[in-house]
């Protein structure tokens, strides 16, 4: 199980386990905010709350303009493992300006495609192939995105991360 750490301005910042997370509370240096009712942490003595988000009490600053490395992962999930031709379920990621014709490995040129659709466009353009992309592909800046461990997010994160919560 992890947890889901904030700062005072109620910003994620990464992601621990809850054994962590319960030391940092004990410690008087975070607070929890949302719980994991279903599994108490049984001790010694005495039963605890396991923490599912946590607020720490000292405010820790987070920079706004972080760039997102370009990852064929973080495509993926951009773009929820579908194609951005046809949106079918994606397992890889398509130049739309191929990289022999000058296109980078940039979030604005990379969408997830499926095989048949990376098969077919080649070494071509969408506008050379008739083809037009579901959305206009951009940097991720979601609060979620900037956290490590958030791609498969707890419900009780949701309303912290922005994200629709992995079921």
């Amino acid at each position: 199980m992890r947890t889901l750490v904030l700062n005072a301005g109620y910003e994620p910042l990464g992601v621990v386990s809850f054994k962590r997370a319960l030391v940092l509370v004990m410690n008087d240096k975070a607070r929890v905010l949302e719980r994991d009712d279903e599994h108490p942490v049984h001790g010694i003595d005495d039963d605890y709350d396991r923490p599912a988000v946590i607020l720490l009490t000292r405010y820790v600053r987070v920079p706004l303009n972080r760039m997102m490395p370009v990852t064929r992962r973080g495509v993926l999930r951009r773009d929820g493992q579908r194609c951005g031709y046809c949106g079918a379920y994606a397992s890889t990621i398509d130049h739309v300006q191929p990289r022999s014709r000058g296109g980078k490995d940039s979030w604005e040129n990379l969408v997830a495609c499926c095989l048949r659709c990376n098969n077919i466009k080649g070494n071509r353009t969408p506008a050379e192939m008739g083809w037009s992309l579901r959305f206009e592909p951009a940097m991720p800046y979601q609060a979620g995105w900037t956290v490590k461990g958030a791609e498969r997010a707890e419900p009780a994160w949701a309303d912290y991360l922005s994200l629709p919560a992995a079921a």
